[in-house]
């Protein structure tokens, strides 16, 4: 098969990685791809937003399966226009990535479906929404209603950070995702990731991550897009597991295919688990990126066939084969991340890393200039090691970060320190 996966981060790093352990991967381009990427896979620079675009390099590269990596394309349609040209493509619909496009809509679909999910207002004026907040107390969440690439979720822990953060959104901090907010109860526990492959009748349970949000050492500072993660996630036990898929996600995925919107690809089920009992975070419509990196270390070549078989809607007789292992990533970002940030720095000390089952290195925000790796992006490095144990496979990602030489980066010591 020649497979086109879309986007350019270490998400897509992971799934390029995954799919070329496959035998049926007869040719693999990514677009449009990254330095790591570029070594490993033929890269396009084509403008993955524009469906049109995407469909004739696929038909022109005769290009059998399309894997779209991040939310903004499949929010704009561009999986709707690879199916109408008859292109098999892994990733929901326009209309199904309202689950993630739109958090007012997610909320409206758990009222439906009556999924157990925080208590919300959802406005569209900044003075409705202090109110709000006011009549309800901090702690609280604010959520920018539509994609912000990871960042426009603030918990605000005073009633004032909370006020701010509706000036901000309302003022284009967020640009158009912050043009509508959403205020939510605040929900305390242990937040885990739940991934399940959908093909618009099956929902298969897919692997499950706990990631790590906050810039800080110990869960502290601002949010990220993800400082590191670690698979799986002990706190989401095969009980928890259970009761999640029957109270959030197949009543959500019935309520979707009701309403004429079947949900095709991999759903990511954000949750908070209290007691024994989950509530869902929210739900995003591709893989978490850093989650998808330990997902696919650890899945390997069957992470295609399983795709495909969710693609082709087959899910029914599929299964997933888990090792007993663990993985655990940590992300190199540069110095200043998630706010501004220097780039263009060279990043030493790669060439030596092992690349093999166990030991990665996927780059997020790299390229190639003068033949030297250099930064370009907050998020640069997702460093992956499996191990027969959670400290294991934490030692060997750690063992390798020793050796990379990028002074102007930074990584977070702890990750997996609430497992261990």
């Amino acid at each position: 098969m020649n497979i086109l996966i879309l986007g350019s981060g270490g998400r897509e790093h992971a799934l390029a990685w995954a799919v070329l352990q496959n035998p049926k991967c007869d040719k693999l381009i990514v677009a449009p791809g990254n330095a790591g990427i570029a070594k490993i896979a033929d890269c396009a620079d084509i403008d993955i937003m524009q469906g049109g675009a995407v469909v004739s390099f696929a038909e022109e590269n005769a290009i059998d399966f399309v894997i779209v990596g991040p939310e903004a394309p499949l929010a704009v349609g561009v999986a709707d226009r690879l199916r109408e040209a008859g292109i098999l493509v892994f990733g929901p619909s326009s209309g199904a990535a309202r689950l993630e496009a739109s958090k007012s809509f997610t909320k409206e679909i758990c009222d439906a479906a009556n999924a157990p999910t925080a208590a919300y207002g959802h406005f569209r004026d900044a003075d409705a929404a202090k109110a709000y907040i006011r009549e309800q107390g901090a702690p609280i969440v604010v959520k920018a209603d539509g994609l912000a690439a990871g960042k426009g979720v603030i918990v605000a822990m005073d009633e004032q950070t909370a006020l701010d953060a509706i000036d901000d959104m309302f003022s284009g901090a967020f640009g158009g995702a912050g043009a509508e907010v959403v205020v939510e109860e605040f929900m305390d526990g242990e937040e885990a990731s739940f991934f399940i492959l959908c093909d618009g009748n099956t929902a298969l349970p897919f692997g499950t991550a706990q990631d790590h949000k906050r810039v800080g050492e110990g869960d502290t500072g601002p949010n990220t897009g993800g400082m590191g993660a670690y698979s799986p996630a002990p706190v989401l036990t095969d009980e928890i597991a259970q009761k999640a898929l029957d109270e959030i996600v197949q009543p959500t995925m019935d309520e979707m295919a009701k309403r004429g919107m079947p949900y095709q690809g991999v759903l990511y089920v954000g949750l908070m688990i209290k007691d024994g009992q989950p509530r869902l975070v929210e739900y995003n419509v591709r893989y978490g990126d850093p989650e998808c990196q330990v997902l696919m270390l650890r899945l390997g070549a069957q992470a295609m066939d399983l795709m495909h078989a969710a693609a082709e809607q087959r899910l029914d007789d599929a299964q997933v084969n888990w090792a007993d292992d663990h993985a655990v990533t940590v992300v190199m970002a540069a110095n200043g991340y998630p706010g501004s940030y220097e780039k263009g720095s060279v990043i030493k000390g790669l060439d030596g890393l092992p690349e093999d089952s166990k030991n990665m290195v996927f780059h997020a925000g790299t390229t190639a200039q003068n033949g030297m790796i250099t930064a370009t992006g907050g998020r640069v490095l997702n460093v992956t090691a499996r191990g027969a144990t959670l400290q294991e496979a934490r030692d060997n990602a750690y063992g390798m970060i020793d050796q990379i030489d990028w002074p102007e980066g930074f990584y977070r010591s702890d990750i997996g320190w609430r497992a261990l």
